[in-house]
């Protein structure tokens, strides 16, 4: 039997131009183990910068995406000081501040299903699949605990409060179909099919202009809290920029030529 601490936290591969990574603790449904947060940190901190890399998909080993922190390990937090405790949390939320400002699409494939930090992990990427059976649940307050990882901020901006709440307060599971007819997951799956399915999507947008695509995330982040005039402002200087690309040209010259752009090209240059 091999020993515990030589399991990686996380499995990666590559799909051509996108990155698969995988959370992969073992026997536990994938439980968040020491390092998750700095692996994926690490992982996503290269492919940021790497051009050969033009899209993310962070799914879950053997069938299950995440069920959140392991209860053995949250149980010794409260032998350490409230500053230990936060400098802990900070490893997730630094994660999801990292996939917030991630400038390449980050798609997220749920099977079995995602709870408490796990849900926030998902939540956090920019689009996100599901298996039909795959069930999701903040969780905490079965255990005594309050979300973290953004969970109410993420499911604020697509549910109702009252849903919202309900979730919370309960911990009660809601299932990807429902979140599906929500507007929550962006593609269903028949069970076994989310990673395939999260890949040949995270192929489609890895194959778009890399600095369109990074302008975009961040208006579609930030409308959200926006007033109209702030919005309009930051559309403005955006399509300023992207009107004087390499980007914009090769696009427009390919489409009055009827031709498809070759936007990978462009990453490959120096």
């Amino acid at each position: 039997m091999s020993d515990a601490n030589t399991v990686p936290p996380i499995l990666v591969r590559r799909e051509g131009a996108v990155l698969v990574l995988a959370i992969h603790t073992p026997g536990k449904r994938n439980a968040i183990s020491p390092g998750l947060y700095a692996a994926l940190t690490e992982a996503l901190t290269g492919a940021r910068t790497d051009a050969a890399i033009g899209a993310v998909v962070l799914t879950g080993a053997d069938g299950y995406f995440c069920s959140g922190g392991d209860l053995n390990v949250l149980a010794t937090r409260r032998l350490l000081t409230p500053e230990q405790r936060h400098e802990k949390l900070e490893g997730l939320h630094g994660l999801i501040r990292l996939l917030r400002d991630f400038p390449k699409p980050v798609v997220a494939a749920v099977e079995g299903g995602a709870a408490g930090a796990g849900l926030s992990m998902a939540l956090g990427c920019d689009l996100l699949v599901a298996a039909r059976d795959a069930a999701f649940s903040v969780a905490y307050i079965k255990v005594g605990l309050t979300p973290d990882g953004g969970a109410t901020a993420f499911l604020s901006q697509v549910l109702p409060r009252q849903l919202l709440t309900e979730l919370c307060l309960t911990g009660d599971r809601i299932g990807a179909e429902r979140l599906h007819a929500l507007g929550v997951v962006n593609r269903l799956t028949e069970p076994g099919g989310a990673e395939a399915e999260a890949i040949a999507l995270a192929v489609r947008l890895a194959g778009g202009p890399e600095q369109a695509t990074a302008r975009i995330k961040t208006l579609c982040r930030e409308a959200v809290s926006n007033s109209l005039d702030a919005q309009l402002d930051r559309e403005a200087q955006f399509m300023v920029e992207a009107q004087g690309s390499a980007e914009s040209a090769a696009g427009i010259d390919a489409f009055l030529a009827k031709q498809s752009p070759d936007f990978a090209a462009l990453r490959r240059k120096p």
